[in-house]
């Protein structure tokens, strides 16, 4: 069968400062088009950081 288009898709959050993909969510992308970025924790750098949206491999 086909994947139905228009669902969450799956992404991952890459820290901005060490550039690790720390974080895997989904995102609706026919309800927000632009990149997500979130403020989150990494482990790496032990403090709060950027995260922005990436793919998954």
């Amino acid at each position: 069968m086909a994947k139905k288009s228009g669902g969450p898709d799956k992404i991952a959050l890459q820290c901005t400062e060490c550039s690790r993909k720390n974080y895997a969510t989904k995102k609706n992308k026919k309800n927000s088009q632009g990149k997500l970025e979130l403020k989150k924790y990494c482990k790496w750098d032990r403090k709060h950081t950027v995260h922005k949206e990436a793919k998954i491999k």
